[in-house]
């Protein structure tokens, strides 16, 4: 890896953004991740990476941690993550047909031009997988 100095006047870009969950369960998280098509990198003594496609989702165990519950972000079904395909439609019809797996919003199209549905893990954070729909 390479650093060093921007010329003066140059300012550095973002490239990427990943989401870290906290969890009391990375061993039981992997194995449901994995049901949706997900690999996992373990690295003890509580941390993985989960994968598919371009998408990573990093968790850190913290034993015993249980997810407070909001009950305004749950009144509002608020997002963990927002995760985008190309087919949001087939990506749906997988997981459907996946045992444990919780979708609680079908696919909808949003007036901002999004067709979205929304999975709950078994932590209680909310997928939301999404395509343009224009």
């Amino acid at each position: 890896m390479t650093t060093g100095t921007k010329p003066a006047g140059t300012t550095a870009k973002l490239r990427d953004s990943t989401s870290v969950f906290l969890v009391g369960n990375i061993e039981d998280v992997m194995r449901w991740y994995e049901k949706l098509g997900f690999t996992s990198e373990y690295y003890p003594p509580g941390f993985c990476i989960l994968r598919r496609d371009a998408v990573s989702i990093f968790f850190q165990q913290h034993d015993g941690y249980v997810r407070p519950d909001d009950p305004g972000a749950r009144a509002r079904q608020a997002w963990s993550i927002y995760i985008e395909t190309d087919d949001v439609q087939s990506l749906f019809d997988e997981f459907s047909q996946v045992p444990d797996v919780k979708i609680v919003r079908p696919p909808s199209p949003q007036v901002y031009g999004q067709i979205e549905f929304d999975v709950m893990d078994l932590n209680g954070y909310r997928l939301v997988f999404a395509q343009p729909s224009r």
